[in-house]
């Protein structure tokens, strides 16, 4: 029994719940360039506060709207009946690149913001590689989500 199909209520609320979190998700990719720039001009103290705000933002809001996002995905694809399926190319390519994603969030960039915020300079280095690995991922992704090459 289907909950809804493509283009119906449910599916466009799990949709727009889809984009919601992923606009959640990769905020920090625009916003935290300019605030680790702007956090050099701060004292010493101010400036481990903010890096320890964006550190803390990253573990209570960032990873799990990432985590969120691509359980959305599966869900539309899920809910599309037989017009996407899990076993076309470009929704299985989307799948390595939001589980890549993580894996960069998680292993990398969190742990790194948590070590920059406690001084570790050498840490802001793998923050910034990758914040732009996962910038590159999302481009990625974007162009499986809105080309879906090979449907």
């Amino acid at each position: 029994m289907m909950i809804a199909a493509v283009g119906d209520t449910g599916y466009n609320i799990v949709l727009i719940l889809h984009i919601l979190t992923a606009m959640a998700a990769f905020a920090p990719a625009f916003a935290h360039p300019f605030l680790s720039e702007q956090s050099k001009s701060l004292d010493s103290a101010n400036q481990s506060k903010l890096l320890g705000f964006i550190a803390a933002n990253g573990r209570r809001i960032y990873a799990p709207a990432l985590i969120v996002t691509g359980l959305l995905g599966f869900g539309l694809a899920g809910m599309s009946d037989s017009v996407f399926k899990m076993s076309q190319g470009w929704l299985m390519a989307a799948a390595v690149v939001w589980i890549a994603m993580n894996g960069v969030l998680h292993a990398i960039v969190l742990p790194s913001e948590r070590k920059w915020a406690d001084g570790d300079s050498a840490a802001e280095q793998k923050v910034m590689i990758g914040g732009i690995t996962i910038t590159v991922l999302l481009l990625v992704m974007l162009y499986l989500m809105i080309f879906k090459p090979g449907l």
